[in-house]
């Protein structure tokens, strides 16, 4: 039995697919901490979000009150990097008629008076031990954390 040597194979060498492999992770290693990052920011744009509805149905109370009202916090706990289920007819909120679109990522609270309020949500998007908290006033001056990776 003799062995014939085809001269005209056809196929990828060992080589060829490692370095295509290579490649592939050489992309995933960029694309995935970018994907987590774009991912974190348009989760906190439901804070920044709500925070704005919440001083528009403020400012409407306020005009038929000529008081800010004090609305509980909502939900209970700080959501844990997932959707926490917004409790209806919790104190305050059926007040102003706010009512966010579904469950959400933060816990809201406003703390009002006469003449000034303070709104916040509450948020722990990644899991750790900190929370990211934004606040708005009266002033409409939003404050909150600024993402490190931020332009």
């Amino acid at each position: 039995m003799t062995k014939r040597i085809r001269n005209n194979q056809k196929g990828f060498t060992l080589i060829e697919l490692m370095i295509v492999v290579a490649i592939i992770g050489i992309l995933a290693a960029i694309a995935i901490p970018n994907y987590l990052n774009y991912q974190l920011k348009s989760k906190t744009a439901e804070a920044k979000t709500n925070l704005g509805a919440i001083k528009t149905a403020l400012e409407s109370y306020r005009a038929e009150n000529d008081k800010y009202p004090t609305c509980a916090a909502n939900p209970a706990a700080v959501p844990a990097a997932t959707k926490g289920p917004w409790v209806a007819n919790s104190t305050g909120w059926s007040d102003i008629g706010f009512v966010p679109a579904g469950s959400v990522y933060y816990q809201y609270s406003v703390s009002g008076a006469t003449s000034q309020f303070t709104a916040t949500a509450t948020g722990n998007l990644d899991g750790d031990a900190s929370n990211a908290v934004f606040t708005i006033t009266q002033t409409a001056e939003l404050s909150g954390p600024v993402p490190a990776n931020a332009f």
